[in-house]
């Protein structure tokens, strides 16, 4: 199941979407799978804490502030999220390609393509959420595929259970086959 995403109050904390993402997903099961890249796999763990018996499945992303690079705690704390402009313009972009880990054309044109869909306020309200997230939870059955040129969440705090050499955070779009089979190890273990 493909959980849908929507825009977030306005000052709604994380604790809160992710119980209206439940809600609103109907998520019925005791015992879900879920597994989120990036922001949605910190997004997972929230939807986890009224799941006891969930399975967590993070890709490129955190799973608790301590795994949470010093320079994103250092910009939650003094605020310095909210000077970034919703939409960067194109003298910034290179630095975004840069920690998203972006290789080829094709990676920059689905980066630029996610640019010009995403809603800023939702972009505003997620890099808040990221950069402020208090959770020190891990859930019981816990997995996590890190990158170790990860430049977003570094290897080094990460807690990764399975590491993919050479890759970044984008490495769900330009390593598939080695997190797919993974992510099929996972599964078939489960």
């Amino acid at each position: 199941m493909h959980l849908e995403w929507f825009l977030p109050i306005i000052g709604e904390p994380i604790e809160a979407y992710a119980l209206r993402m439940q809600l609103k997903n109907s998520i019925s099961v005791d015992d879900p799978v879920l597994m989120g890249v990036s922001f949605k796999g910190m997004m997972a763990v929230e939807v986890a804490k009224h799941f006891p018996a969930a399975t967590v499945i993070l890709i490129s992303s955190a799973g608790a502030r301590r795994q949470l690079p010093w320079w994103m705690k250092v910009a939650g704390r003094l605020g310095l999220n909210r000077l970034l402009p919703a939409r960067p313009g194109k003298g910034i972009r290179w630095l975004e390609d840069y920690f998203l880990g972006v290789e080829t054309e094709d990676d920059a044109r689905l980066v630029a393509e996610f640019r010009g869909k995403v809603d800023p306020r939702y972009l505003r309200w997620a890099v808040d959420r990221i950069v402020n997230w208090k959770n020190e939870w891990t859930p019981d059955r816990y997995f996590h595929l890190q990158g170790d040129r990860d430049r977003i969440f570094p290897t080094s705090r990460s807690g990764a259970t399975k590491i993919v050499s050479g890759a970044g955070h984008f490495m769900v779009y330009n390593r598939p086959a080695a997190v797919n089979g993974i992510l099929s190890d996972i599964l078939n273990s489960l």
